[in-house]
């Protein structure tokens, strides 16, 4: 599994915090947005994307957690602004690397997103990874699909049509929905919301369609 991890991002949306790029073989085949819209498939990402994919940039799985355990107590970062958890059948979560990254981020705020289907398995290593620091957020493409992750106690995040632009936040059924604060306000980034790495909100997060993609991520996402 290879990794590479950018210690300060040049992204003007996560502001100057550390941010990892996994491998493209790490997305779950059951990720609609897989090939078919995903922001992470846009020029600049999607070259950089595609030489850790190569192993012409990054390090493996151990050393990128040795380099995570690094980092100062209670360092904010994301992982994975392109790719997903590790994984040894492309379905299930690998429960070994995910403690081991668990580990590493001990006494820091890591935060990320997650398309494996949340069955059983995946579910207890979610709950287990949010109860110990590590924060994994379910990422779906439906409110309702969100609504049954948050309502197992899963943080779930879900992209929204451009017909959501304008607004801060809205109710669906018995859930608060908050737009991404970095969308709605050009003077907030991740490093200064860090909503999403809050394991225990009381919300769901929407993300607007967005990228030079995002006519096909609307023709996907069902709100």
């Amino acid at each position: 599994m290879q990794v590479h991890l950018t210690l300060k991002s040049s992204n003007s949306k996560t502001g100057p915090i550390p941010v990892s790029t996994t491998e493209k073989a790490s997305c779950p085949n059951n990720c609609p947005l897989k090939g078919n819209g995903c922001y992470a498939n846009d020029y600049h990402l999607n070259m950089h994307w595609e030489k850790v994919s190569k192993k012409e940039r990054g390090t493996n799985w151990e050393t990128f957690c040795q380099s995570v355990a690094k980092f100062k107590p209670n360092q904010l970062w994301r992982h994975n602004q392109a790719g997903d958890l590790p994984s040894n059948n492309g379905t299930t979560i690998d429960y070994y690397k995910l403690e081991q990254l668990i580990q590493a981020n001990t006494g820091k705020r890591g935060f990320t997103y997650t398309h494996y289907p949340l069955n059983a398995f995946n579910r207890s290593l979610i709950n287990l990874s949010n109860q110990q620091g590590f924060t994994i957020n379910a990422s779906t493409e439906s409110l309702e699909q969100a609504l049954n992750a948050f309502k197992q106690g899963i943080p779930a995040t879900v992209v929204l049509s451009d017909k959501y632009q304008g607004l801060k936040k809205f109710k669906f059924n018995e859930a608060n929905v908050v737009i991404c604060p970095a969308q709605v306000n050009e003077n907030i980034t991740c490093q200064s919301c860090a909503l999403c790495q809050k394991s225990n909100r009381d919300c769901i997060i929407g993300f607007i369609a967005h990228g030079s993609s995002k006519n096909k991520v609307i023709k996907i996402v069902k709100d």
